[in-house]
C-alpha cells in the first residue's frame, strides 16, 4: 500500500490518502474502511443527457465522488472493495443525496476520513504500508566473507544487509589470520540480524550457504548469544533453518525457496502462528480452565486485573457499525498492550479466525487464575 497522504490531528480526527498496489492491500482497506467514513475516488457514473430534439441519451463519464459509507462488499475473488453510499459533495453530474457505488481496486487511489482515527485503523496503515511489518521470513544468505540479510514479504525480498569482508586465505603458517577474519564476519552478520530483524514479526529464519559456512556459523552465533545473555536470539532459536545454497549472492535465495522442505516451514507463517496460538487456547481451557476465557464480559474483568497474557481477538470486531462498541474492542487492545500482554488480530477470512468467531471473536490466556470468572459464568 501506497501512502499520498496522512493528516491525522492529537483528537484522531483526519484524512489519509492510499493507493492498493498488492491484492492483500485490498484486504488491508477493508480493515480500515468503517460505516459511517466517507470515502473519495474516482468512478463512473452513468449521466442521462437530452438533446434540443427531446431525444435523450446516456453517456458513461468518469468522475470523482465523495460518500458516506453504509454499505461495504468485499468480492474476495475480483479483489475489490464496493462501498455504497450517499454523494456529500457537491458535483455536476450527481445530486448531493443520490446513492452511488464506488469500486476500489489495485493502483486505484482514494482518500478515506474518519471522525476518529482509533490506534487499531493506525496500527493497520503501518503494517500495510510498511512492507517490512508484513515480512514474517527473514533469510541470510552467505559464503566465505560474503552475506546479505533479506526480509521476504508476500511480494517482495529486501535486502536489508549486505556483509563484505576480506578474509585471508587459509595457508600454512597463516591460519590464525584466517580465524580472526571469519571471527569478525560472522559477528557482523549476527549483528546484522540483532539489528534488522524484528523477531517479534518474523517467524523464521533461513540461514543458507554452500559448504558448512551456515553451521559455522550457526554455531558461533549461539556461543556467542550465551556468553553475553542476548535473550532475544536465545529465545528466538528454534526459528532458525539451516538450508543449502550455491552461493552467498541474493540470487541464491530463490533456489532455497523452491527446497520442499523450506517451503513447508514457512507456508503461510503469519497464519500458522494464529493456528498455535488457538490450540495454545484450547489445551489452557481444558487444563487450566481458571486460566482461559472468552466473551466480552470476562474479557473485561480480567483486563482490569491487568491479567491478560494474550488476547485473542477477530478483525471482524472492529468492523461493528455501532461505534461505541467499536471503541471498547479498541481500548481493550490499547490496555491490554499497556500492561504488558501480546495481542494477536486474527483475520476472519482464515480458519482459525472462523473458529475464535465461534468464541465470540474474544478471548485470553491469563497470566494467573482467576476462579472467580468461573464462579461468574455459572452463576450466568
Amino acid at each position: 500500500m501506497k501512502l499520498i497522504h496522512k493528516d491525522i490531528d492529537k483528537g484522531g480526527q483526519g484524512v489519509v490518502t492510499l493507493i492498493p498496489e498488492e491484492p492483500e492491500d485490498i484486504w488491508h482497506a477493508y480493515n480500515l474502511i468503517s460505516e459511517g467514513d466517507s470515502v473519495k475516488s474516482s468512478t463512473i457514473r452513468k449521466v442521462q443527457s437530452e438533446s434540443s430534439t427531446g431525444s435523450s441519451t446516456s453517456n458513461r463519464i468518469r468522475t470523482t465522488l465523495t460518500i458516506t459509507v453504509e454499505n461495504i462488499d468485499f468480492d474476495t475473488q475480483a479483489c475489490m472493495l464496493r462501498l455504497k453510499g450517499r454523494n456529500i459533495e457537491e458535483n455536476q453530474y450527481v445530486k448531493m443525496g443520490a446513492y452511488h457505488t464506488l469500486d476500489l481496486e489495485l493502483n486505484r487511489k482514494f482518500t478515506l476520513r474518519k471522525q476518529e482515527w482509533d490506534s487499531v485503523s493506525v496500527e493497520r496503515i503501518e503494517l500495510a504500508c510498511d512492507p517490512t511489518k508484513s515480512a514474517d521470513v527473514a533469510a541470510v544468505i552467505m559464503q566465505e566473507g560474503l552475506a546479505h540479510v533479506c526480509l521476504i514479504t508476500p511480494s517482495m525480498t529486501l535486502v536489508r544487509a549486505k556483509i563484505d569482508v576480506n578474509i585471508p586465505r587459509k595457508r600454512k603458517g597463516f591460519s590464525q589470520q584466517h580465524e580472526k577474519g571469519l571471527v569478525k564476519f560472522y559477528e557482523q552478520v549476527m549483528q546484522a540480524i540483532i539489528r534488522h530483524i524484528d523477531f517479534d514479526v518474523v517467524k523464521c529464519v533461513l540461514v543458507a550457504s554452500p559448504g558448512f559456512i551456515k553451521d559455522q556459523f550457526h554455531e558461533y552465533m549461539f556461543q556467542m548469544a550465551v556468553k553475553t545473555d542476548n535473550k532475544i536470539l536465545i529465545d528466538n532459536k528454534p526459528k532458525f533453518m539451516l538450508v543449502h545454497a550455491s552461493s552467498g549472492f541474493k540470487h541464491s535465495l530463490k533456489e532455497v525457496l523452491q527446497d520442499p522442505a523450506v517451503i513447508s516451514k514457512i507456508s503461510d507463517t503469519k497464519a500458522a502462528s494464529e493456528v498455535k496460538t488457538l490450540e495454545q487456547f484450547y489445551t489452557t481451557l481444558q487444563c487450566e480452565p481458571a486460566k482461559a476465557f472468552y466473551g466480552k464480559k470476562h474479557i473485561e474483568k480480567a483486563n482490569e486485573a491487568q491479567a491478560i497474557e494474550t488476547l485473542l481477538i477477530s478483525d471482524k470486531l472492529f468492523k461493528c457499525s455501532e461505534a461505541n462498541l467499536r471503541k471498547q474492542y479498541v481500548n481493550i487492545v490499547d490496555s491490554v498492550r499497556e500492561s504488558g500482554g501480546n495481542v494477536k488480530i486474527f483475520s476472519s477470512l482464515h480458519v482459525s479466525g472462523e473458529q475464535l468467531e465461534q468464541l465470540t471473536g474474544i478471548a485470553a490466556i491469563l497470566r494467573f487464575p482467576m476462579p472467580e470468572l468461573e464462579e461468574d459464568s455459572d452463576e450466568d
